[in-house]
């Protein structure tokens, strides 16, 4: 799904990059360039870096109790 349409990002291109690393809105626009014309985008940006992130915390810790329980 496009996200910023001035800039022609999608969702997945914004959770690559939070998985690369840049894990807010400013970092994402020095990245991929979201939310730097319009702006009408980084609402639905950070939301996206949001669960991004909550779900890599929850896979991280799932790992965790799967490895420490082995």
């Amino acid at each position: 799904m496009y996200v910023c349409i001035c800039k022609g990002i999608t969702d997945s291109q914004i959770k690559e990059a939070v998985y690369d690393g840049s894990t807010s809105v400013k970092a994402l626009r020095r990245h991929l360039g979201v939310s730097s014309q319009c702006g009408r985008c980084a609402e639905l940006t950070q939301e996206i870096i949001d669960e991004t992130m909550a779900g890599g915390v929850m896979a991280s810790a799932n790992s965790a109790l799967f490895y420490s329980a082995s």
